[in-house]
């Protein structure tokens, strides 16, 4: 996985031009970079985070952020009164509870 100033790329080979192509994931504006080796493409991935960043400044634009950690869930009246009570009996937060949940899952 490749990050750079807290933006994360997905990437992948594209066999008809014989190029590793990318775009930066968790934000809807689209930043693509290409390179026909892997230090081609780390390079160009920064090199496009950078211009991104710099036209967001030079237009007076907040860029993008990825994953900012806020999460919205919808569950049911149930399982919430149910997360609560067991944060609850662990001495905890909701927050943290689902936090741990997610971290023991992936």
């Amino acid at each position: 996985m490749m990050t750079h100033k807290g933006y994360t790329a997905s990437v992948w080979f594209e066999a008809d031009d014989h190029a590793f192509h990318g775009t930066v994931t968790g934000i809807k504006d689209v930043v693509h970079f290409t390179g026909s080796s892997v230090g081609e493409l780390e390079q160009a991935f920064r090199d496009s985070v950078d211009e991104y960043l710099a036209v967001c400044a030079e237009h007076g634009i907040d860029p993008q952020k990825a994953y900012s950690g806020t999460l919205s869930l919808r569950i049911s009246p149930d399982l919430h009164l149910k997360a609560v009570a067991k944060a609850k009996e662990k001495g905890t937060s909701v927050n943290a509870l689902i936090e741990k949940a997610i971290i023991e899952a992936v």
